[in-house]
C-alpha cells in the first residue's frame, strides 16, 4: 500500500513539533534550575551568523503550516510577527500550529502529489509538484530547523538526547 501525502506530512509535523515542544519544556526547566533568562536561551546561536533558537522554532512552525496549506490548496496563513522571545512563548506558538494542523483532513491533502506548487525564491519562481515540494523542500527544511533547535539546546547544556528529539515512537 502506498503512503498518502497526508500521512507523509501532517502526522510527521504533529509528532516532531510535539517532540520539539517537550525539548523546549526541558530547556525551560534547565533555565529555571540555573536561574537563566529564557530570552537569553532563545537568543542562542551555534555561530554568530546563524539565526537564533527562537527563529529556528518559528521557521519550523512556518514550514509545517505553509506546506499543509499549499498541499491542501488553501490560502497560506499570514505569518505571525515572530514576537516569541522565551521558550514558553515558543511552546505556545507550537501549540497554535498543532491546532491549525489538526484542522486538515486526509481528503484535503491526499492526491496533491501532482498539484503545482509555485514558490518565489530570491525573486525567482520555482515550480514543483506537490510531491517534489513536500519531499525535497518542505520536509528537509522543517527537519533542518527542528534539528538545529535541538543542537542549540544541547550546546546550552540541556540534558536531552536522541529519544527526546524523535519523540514518542
Amino acid at each position: 500500500m502506498a503512503i498518502g501525502m497526508y500521512a507523509a506530512s501532517i502526522p510527521v509535523y504533529q509528532r516532531q513539533l510535539g517532540a520539539i515542544s517537550k525539548v523546549l519544556d526541558k530547556g525551560s526547566a534547565w533555565a529555571a534550575a540555573r536561574k537563566a533568562d529564557e530570552a537569553v536561551v532563545g537568543a542562542t546561536r551555534l555561530i554568530p551568523d546563524m539565526l537564533p533558537l527562537t527563529r529556528q522554532v518559528q521557521i519550523a512552525c512556518r514550514f509545517a503550516e505553509e506546506s499543509a496549506a499549499r498541499l491542501a490548496g488553501v490560502e497560506v496563513p499570514k505569518a505571525p510577527e515572530n514576537a516569541e522571545k522565551t521558550l514558553a512563548e515558543l511552546r505556545a506558538r507550537i501549540a497554535a500550529v498543532l491546532a491549525y494542523l489538526k484542522g486538515f483532513k486526509p481528503e484535503q491533502i491526499d492526491g496533491s502529489e501532482g498539484r503545482e506548487v509555485v514558490l518565489t525564491i530570491a525573486g525567482n519562481p520555482l515550480k514543483l509538484t506537490g510531491e517534489q515540494y513536500l519531499l525535497h523542500f518542505a520536509l528537509p527544511n522543517f527537519y533542518f530547523h527542528c534539528t538545529t533547535t535541538y543542537a542549540m539546546l544541547r550546546q546550552c547544556g540541556v540534558e536531552i538526547g536522541k529519544r527526546d528529539f524523535i519523540g514518542g515512537v
